[in-house]
């Protein structure tokens, strides 16, 4: 096999190992927001409706990242 050979072999597993390098951003932003809610939560408890609400869109906004650059891997195949 020639090197372009090996090359073409390797464009479905790169993508893989992108998505999966891509997903590490949303990984962390989920982590923080969970993180910084609970803090929150526990220096002001009765702000809990509140604080609840904003974590669940910041929550969704990071995992509809994810998803998108899942998508973008079939959209877009290498």
């Amino acid at each position: 096999m020639s090197a372009l050979d090996n090359l073409a072999a390797l464009t479905g597993n790169v993508a893989s190992i992108g998505y999966g390098l891509a997903a590490i951003g949303p990984g962390v932003g989920v982590g923080i927001i969970f993180g910084n809610g609970t803090q929150a939560l526990a220096r002001q408890p009765e702000a809990a409706g509140l604080i609840r609400t904003n974590q669940i869109m910041g929550f969704a906004f990071c995992e509809a990242l994810a998803l998108i650059g899942i998508v973008m891997g079939f959209v877009y195949p290498s």
